[in-house]
């Protein structure tokens, strides 16, 4: 079992940054694929970002890619989005999760809460 816990959201001007973390509170994620998904009101789930356990593979939707960076240190249990020049378009509940490297939430088995990203244009 893994839980997992979101913060570093708020809200950010559109070309500022932002950085998320996503840690375990129990379990490990050393051995699991990490993504990064988010849901803006009214629209479904999409996929983000994600990184393999190892951190050797990393993926990005192309909506984010040259703009968010993906990375995580396994001995902090910890994974992290460096999200820079942000647009309106990116607000949204920001969720991380634990599983099969995919960009299909349905391979993810573990789930956090969310975290607001607020961008203001």
């Amino acid at each position: 079992q893994v839980q997992l816990v979101e913060s570093g959201g708020g809200l950010v001007q559109a070309g500022g940054s932002l950085r998320l973390s996503c840690a375990a509170s129990e379990g490990t994620i050393s051995t699991y694929a990490m993504g990064w998904f988010r849901q803006a009101p009214g629209k479904e789930r999409e996929f983000v970002s994600a990184i393999a356990s190892s951190g050797d593979n990393t993926f990005y939707a192309a909506s984010v890619k040259g703009r968010f960076t993906i990375s995580r240190d396994n001995a902090k249990n910890t994974v992290y989005l460096q999200m820079n020049s942000l647009k309106p378009e990116d607000m949204a509940v920001y969720y991380c999760a634990a599983g099969v490297l995919s960009a299909w939430a349905n391979n993810y088995y573990y789930w956090g809460q969310g975290t607001q990203v607020t961008v203001s244009s």
